[in-house]
């Protein structure tokens, strides 16, 4: 079963990360799946996109790798085939259900490239709406891109400030916040630009979410790994890779946190996988290490899919297969200390 209606956010948070398992990221706004759709020839509709993450969530076993699912806000009203709502069916799972609370990026500016995260409005309300609906987590991403001058410190702060204000009206809310403070591959940056803007990036945010009063104990970090940009993505190897990420998440991130919980980033699911196993066999860590993909637990799930009820069965073995594959280098991780 999930976590029970009263369980404190420390404790929602220390399952959502824990014991090897991770966070599916289904949380694809309606342009993004729209696109995801497209490049398969199917028609972003209502029923299929609820067709899809219904096809997802009924995989057996699921529980057995993955101990929360973000949905989107569509998805959080839908139901599964009969007609169970999809929150309540994945409680019932064992799986924690969450809600993506950010409304999207905007410009900083009319003439800026960097982009701040909309959604404060009214959050209070609509986090009463959704944890009436089921949620017991939501996250909020923000983005940090690397180029001539950015991350800017202005993009940096104002990024930092609305993280941690979202975060605090989670928790006064009950619910569990995921803080996604996403340094982006896009580019040709070097492995070691990535760790310095990452560096920049993560004590920004924990003071603020000092500042503010968040309890670090109650919320999930979602962070980039630390890697060469996507043009020169394999100028570094995993290796390197794990000891930058480990390196600048240790300088960085408060025992406190009880979980770090990776975005892939545009990585493809193999090399989110090595990435993540590498990094974990660096531990023992402070933190629970463990992964939020989406892509890369969903790529190889979507293609088999294809828009077709009567290939749910294979869209869910693909979908296992990332997971246990993730769950498993987690869990082997933990085996050997």
């Amino acid at each position: 079963m999930g976590v029970p209606e009263g369980a404190g956010l420390a404790a929602t948070a220390r399952q959502m990360v824990a014991d090897g398992k991770g966070i599916l990221a289904a949380d694809e706004s309606g342009g993004t799946i729209a696109r995801r759709f497209a490049e398969i020839g199917v028609e972003s509709t209502e029923p299929a996109r609820r067709g899809y993450r219904a096809a997802l969530f009924s995989a057996a076993g699921l529980s057995e790798h993955v101990s929360g699912v973000i949905l989107y806000e569509e998805t959080l009203r839908q139901k599964m085939d009969d007609g169970t709502p999809i929150p309540q069916h994945l409680a019932a799972c064992g799986i924690v259900p969450g809600i993506k609370v950010d409304k999207g990026l905007v410009a900083m500016t009319a003439d800026s490239k960097e982009q701040v995260t909309e959604g404060l409005d009214g959050l209070g309300k609509r986090l009463e709406e959704y944890r009436g609906l089921g949620a017991r987590f939501a996250k909020w991403r923000a983005v940090f891109t690397i180029g001539p001058g950015t991350p800017s410190l202005p993009c940096i702060h104002d990024n930092a400030w609305l993280l941690a204000r979202y975060a605090r009206i989670c928790q006064d809310s009950g619910i569990v916040p995921i803080v996604e403070p996403e340094v982006l591959m896009d580019g040709e940056h070097p492995l070691q630009r990535s760790a310095e803007a990452t560096r920049t990036v993560l004590p920004a945010v924990f003071a603020e979410l000092r500042y503010q009063g968040v309890d670090l104990t109650g919320m999930v970090l979602k962070p980039n790994m630390v890697t060469p940009g996507a043009k020169v993505f394999g100028s570094a190897s995993v290796a390197e890779v794990a000891a930058a990420t480990v390196e600048v998440l240790r300088a960085c991130v408060p025992a406190a946190v009880p979980g770090i919980a990776f975005l892939s980033g545009g990585q493809s699911e193999q090399q989110a996988t090595d990435n993540l196993a590498a990094i974990a066999a660096l531990g023992p860590h402070p933190w629970w290490i463990t992964f939020s993909f989406g892509r890369a637990l969903q790529a190889s799930a979507l293609r088999a899919w294809a828009g077709r009820a009567e290939n749910a069965p294979q869209a869910q073995r693909a979908l296992l297969e990332r997971a246990s594959a993730n769950s498993g280098v987690l869990r082997a991780a933990i085996a050997t200390r």
